[in-house]
């Protein structure tokens, strides 16, 4: 049987709490393993509980979920474990604090009001290793990430590594394409792309898709 997906909440509200609770407790793959009120109560649940998915509400008393992202990754890498792939929630639909906690390292955003089935289906594409933003966002998002790197970027050495088959796939992972649609303008397996897309992570040092999008935008390499 496979393992269920461990889901941890940081929230301030605590009906809010109480409904995503039961929500990922209804479904037999989820399991909820934990919850707080604040980012500080965050980082020590994410150490208790070890969630493999973090909610991570923006707002927050005490400590804010961009500090407490941040933390909680720092963390895992200090101990040598597995990192949480955390999805930061927030109420507005164009937020500049998600932008911020995904250079800090979360896997994606949502709205908080988002649909409760594209919310349990993002925890499930989080978990496998693939990014989600809430898709109204995506375009500005990443136009700010654009709009607020140096004219004069110089292009990072660990670029450089890259074949240039891996920078063409690079490339096209940063305009936002699935591997299917990679693999069909490379005229290449879809298997074959993922491995790709593996080694540039690698090489790069990055943890997911949303990492390599904001790596592609912060040093004008989407062209």
């Amino acid at each position: 049987m496979t393992a269920r997906i461990r889901v941890g909440l940081v929230d301030d509200q605590a009906l809010f709490r109480t409904g995503i609770r039961m929500l990922v407790s209804s479904q037999p793959d989820l399991e909820f393993v934990g919850q707080a009120g604040n980012g500080v109560e965050g980082i020590e649940m994410a150490a208790e509980t070890l969630p493999d998915v973090i909610l991570m509400d923006i707002r927050m008393p005490v400590m804010d979920g961009i500090e407490s992202t941040r933390a909680i990754l720092a963390a895992a890498d200090a101990r040598g474990g597995t990192p949480p792939r955390i999805i930061v929630l927030t109420t507005f639909d164009l937020d500049e604090a998600a932008m911020r906690a995904i250079r800090g390292g979360a896997s994606g955003f949502l709205l908080k009001d988002t649909d409760p089935e594209f919310l349990l289906a993002a925890i499930r594409t989080v978990h496998a290793g693939t990014s989600v933003i809430a898709a109204s966002a995506t375009k500005e998002l990443f136009e700010n990430f654009d709009s607020s790197s140096p004219s004069n970027t110089v292009v990072p050495e660990e670029f450089d590594t890259l074949t240039a088959r891996e920078k063409d796939i690079f490339v096209l992972a940063a305009r936002g394409l699935s591997n299917a649609e990679i693999a069909s303008t490379e005229f290449l397996s879809e298997a074959t792309v993922k491995t790709h897309i593996s080694r540039v992570l690698g090489k790069l040092g990055l943890r997911d898709r949303v990492q390599l999008v904001v790596f592609a935008y912060e040093n004008r390499l989407t062209d």
